[in-house]
């Protein structure tokens, strides 16, 4: 029983290795792209991603400070 306890990890492992090649093989994207040196940074030309796949939502602003001063004046 105890050389089970001691195999079962290895063997989840090797099939979560295995289910991540298959999905890497079978994404669909013939082209991964690759990265350019621009004069602001990288960029990222070819491969599957468009422009509208990833969507960046604005950022909430941020709440105004809470004045704990007791002495404060408004």
């Amino acid at each position: 029983m105890t050389r089970v306890r001691d195999i079962a990890p290895l063997v989840a492992a090797a099939a979560l290795a295995v289910g991540a090649v298959v999905a890497a093989r079978t994404a669909g994207c013939d082209d991964p792209g690759h990265y350019e040196v621009r004069s602001w940074g990288y960029e990222l030309v070819g491969g599957c991603i468009a422009p509208g796949d990833i969507i960046v939502p604005n950022p909430a602003p941020a709440p105004k400070p809470v004045d704990t001063n007791p002495f404060a004046r408004d």
